[in-house]
């Protein structure tokens, strides 16, 4: 990002710029980088650095959803940092992304309507100084990706992506929101299965997958909400024939409007017409590829860092 000045020092003052080693990471991962404050025309000191991992959070409140910055992680850089006179002052970071990082980029290309962002905030004389809002894609782990691998190959269809303020009922969160990456299904489905809308909940040792289908009602069968839950750890994620699980939850959901599921750990196994340790051979054009194709209608030609200013600077988001 652009360097800042320090508004507190006023003109001539020093200015600062957050610099990451890599906007890419995955959830559980450790993130390096330095804070860069070069001194203006006199020296100076700063009380703190600090640091935060924030996301854009849909909240519901009644009958209307509105759009805030929420925090999930707040680190220190340094403290009582000397800043000297027309010299570069570096101040190195390490942040350990939480486990329950929202997914923003898949496949290398940015998931709308999801950002993650590493902010900077200066403490100068006991006041907050704002600097640096810089973007990170955090990418799906390896468990996680299959699963997205899964629905590209059984015919899927991105449909959109937020993160939701809340919990989610019987499942360990650590953090007060979910992502719920949502598609459509796929055509031998139509007129019997709504959007499809699938939530990952990892932790270091396991793998959450929930899965909501709005499931349509008929002269036979009623309509409402079917749920799926699979519990795995992140190795028995990389053995799951995740398209025969998924394909037979939602099967049983178009059919009888069932399908509250779950399997893994010390669960009942969901289904028995399939093997769910199998390995699938066929590939479809995968979650990059629909991700791809709903970018380019969405974000048009923007660059992720002003979309990410777009969204943290809009009304109705704490800056």
């Amino acid at each position: 990002m652009f360097k800042r000045m320090l508004s507190a020092f006023g003109v001539g003052g020093p200015s600062v710029d957050t610099v990451l080693d890599s906007p890419h990471a995955v959830p559980g991962e450790v993130i390096t980088g330095e804070v860069r404050i070069q001194g203006g025309s006199k020296d100076a000191q700063i009380e703190e650095i600090l640091l935060s991992l924030v996301t854009r959070v849909e909240v519901e409140r009644g009958d209307h959803e509105r759009a805030g910055t929420a925090e999930f992680l707040r680190v220190s850089a340094g403290n009582r940092v000397q800043v000297t006179a027309g010299q570069l002052t570096t101040v190195p970071f390490r942040i350990a992304l939480p486990w329950e990082t929202p997914i923003s980029a898949v496949g290398g290309r940015e998931l709308p309507g999801v950002v993650v962002g590493v902010r900077t905030e200066l403490v100068i004389a006991g006041a907050p100084d704002k600097g640096d809002l810089d973007p990170l894609l955090v990418g799906p782990l390896e468990s996680q990706d299959r699963v997205l691998e899964a629905f590209g190959e059984l015919g899927f269809s991105f449909r959109s992506a937020d993160v939701e303020a809340g919990r989610l009922h019987g499942v360990r969160q650590e953090l007060g929101f979910f992502q719920e990456i949502e598609f459509f299904p796929p055509s031998r489905y139509a007129g019997r299965v709504g959007q499809v809308e699938l939530t990952f909940v990892a932790s270091q040792d396991d793998l959450v997958v929930v899965l909501e289908a709005d499931r349509r009602g008929g002269m036979f069968r009623s309509g409402g909400d079917s749920f799926g839950r699979f519990h795995v750890s992140h190795e028995e994620a990389l053995r799951t024939d995740w398209a025969a699980a998924i394909d037979g939850w939602l099967a049983k959901v178009a059919e009888s409007g069932g399908g509250h599921a779950m399997f893994g750990g010390h669960q009942e196994h969901y289904g028995h017409d399939y093997d769910h340790h199998g390995h699938h051979g066929r590939r479809g054009p995968g979650m990059g590829g629909m991700v791809a194709g709903a970018a380019a209608g969405v974000v048009g030609g923007m660059i992720l860092g002003e979309v990410m200013e777009d969204v943290f600077d809009g009304e109705g988001f704490e800056e």
